[in-house]
């Protein structure tokens, strides 16, 4: 039996200090720290290695400068580590900091800590952090969203993967799969020995509800400044523009769309982001005629909900893709979607011909099949969209709290579920 939050904790001994350990402040998990630190049971403390993602600088992915404009340090204690090296990216051994050791078993006169939860395992501060957590006799646990879809690799990588979770094993207390296919990783190369506590890979739907709600208000002026013709639905691309995400591939669907013969509206394409493949599909856009598409670049995450608001269906048609969180975010405004299968979210927030279709992935054919489908008429979309709202309410940060609160419960054995 699942109990609310608020019952979780009455057997509560006292408060647990929770130990969160990151490479950098991350858009999407600040307001779930925020949440986590209204708990009046759980004192929680996030280190981080860099901070780079507060200040202006450079997405890979992107292509651009990257300032985000919601707040990311806001709502909860936090600490940045001493860097040994920080050059504003992610790999391996960067961020490398110190002091993790001494903040663990506690320093200037506060207690040590009771529980490390790490972002990610495979960076040489993940491991660190562990291994000091480890020497301390602090509980260690760890959240990743890999899947088994991997990419290929030799055999003596896999062996030495295989070699690595055996080590792993022996540090980790407790895992936090995010989702479906995130749980058949960790089983995987866990197995049975390692207790896995899901943790939904959630977005702040009340955030995103609201500012869906708000943008309702401001739809033909929005409308107009993108000039889109009312009455017409609209198929919306929200992603980094990178050749994994194969937007050529909706483009693609898209030109056999219209070119049906048919008397509904014609719709438009909005493909909101910004990379390395934005020239290449602009002009593939060009060459096939297709005035109806259109480029909006790189929209901060509070503008989002405005495009949202004026899709009749959203589409990801990307390989490799571990979970994709901008679904989670249209699925609160209440549209239809349309996954390729090899979107790690797909399994546990989209069922085909439910909340609205999945094809697989690079099929162009099945794809503009969908898109057929779900614009069909204005009240198959919509209904799909409300069906989508609804599978997204159950999947929230109130959820992920009841998660970390039976690993404490486990792990720790200070909080009696």
């Amino acid at each position: 039996m699942v109990l609310p939050s608020s019952d979780v904790g009455k057997g509560l001994k006292k408060r647990v200090r929770l130990a969160y350990l990151v490479s950098h402040p991350i858009q999407y998990q600040a307001p779930l720290l925020r949440r986590i630190a209204q708990e009046p049971d759980i004192d929680l403390t996030v280190f981080f290695g860099s901070d780079f993602s507060v200040r202006s600088y450079q997405d890979e992915g992107f292509g651009v400068d990257v300032k985000w404009d919601v707040p990311l340090l806001e709502g909860y204690r936090h600490k940045f580590l001493p860097v040994i090296r920080d050059d504003g990216t992610q790999t391996v051994t960067t961020p490398l900091n110190y002091g993790i050791f001494s903040e663990l078993r506690g320093r200037d006169g506060e207690p040590g800590f009771d529980l490390l939860w790490t972002h990610g395992y495979n960076m040489v501060n993940a491991l660190h952090g562990m291994v000091a957590a480890k020497a301390l006799g602090i509980p260690v646990l760890v959240r990743a969203d890999m899947w088994l879809r991997d990419r290929a690799r030799s055999g003596p990588k896999l062996l030495l993967k295989t070699l690595f979770f055996q080590f792993l094993k022996n540090i980790v207390d407790g895992v936090l799969p995010v989702g479906t296919l995130n749980t058949e990783y960790w089983r995987h190369y866990l197995g049975d020995d390692v207790p896995l506590f899901v943790m939904p890979y959630a977005v702040d739907n009340d955030y995103f509800q609201r500012r869906s709600l708000e943008a309702a208000a401001t739809r033909d002026a929005f409308r107009r400044e993108l000039g889109l013709d009312a009455g017409r639905p609209v198929i919306l691309f929200a992603s980094k523009l990178q050749q994994r995400k194969h937007c050529s591939d909706l483009i693609d669907a898209y030109g056999s769309l219209i070119n049906d013969e048919s008397d509904k509206p014609r719709p438009y394409l909005l493909i909101v982001g910004d990379g390395e493949e934005r020239v290449a599909l602009e002009e593939q856009a060009s060459s096939h005629g297709l005035t109806d598409v259109r480029f909006c670049g790189f929209r901060n995450q509070s503008e989002l909900p405005r495009f949202f608001d004026l899709a009749s269906v959203f589409v990801l048609p990307a390989r490799h893709e571990p979970w994709g969180l901008v679904v989670n975010e249209v699925m609160n405004a209440g549209r239809a979607v349309i996954l390729s299968d090899d979107i790690g979210c797909q399994p546990d927030l989209v069922t085909d011909g439910v909340e609205g279709y999945v094809f697989p992935v690079r099929d162009v054919t099945a794809l503009a099949e969908a898109l057929r489908r779900v614009l069909a008429t204005p009240e198959a979309a919509a209904q799909m969209g409300q069906r989508a709202l609804d599978r997204i309410n159950a999947w929230s940060f109130e959820e992920d709290i009841q998660a970390l609160r039976r690993a404490i419960a486990q792990l720790t054995r200070k909080i009696i579920a």
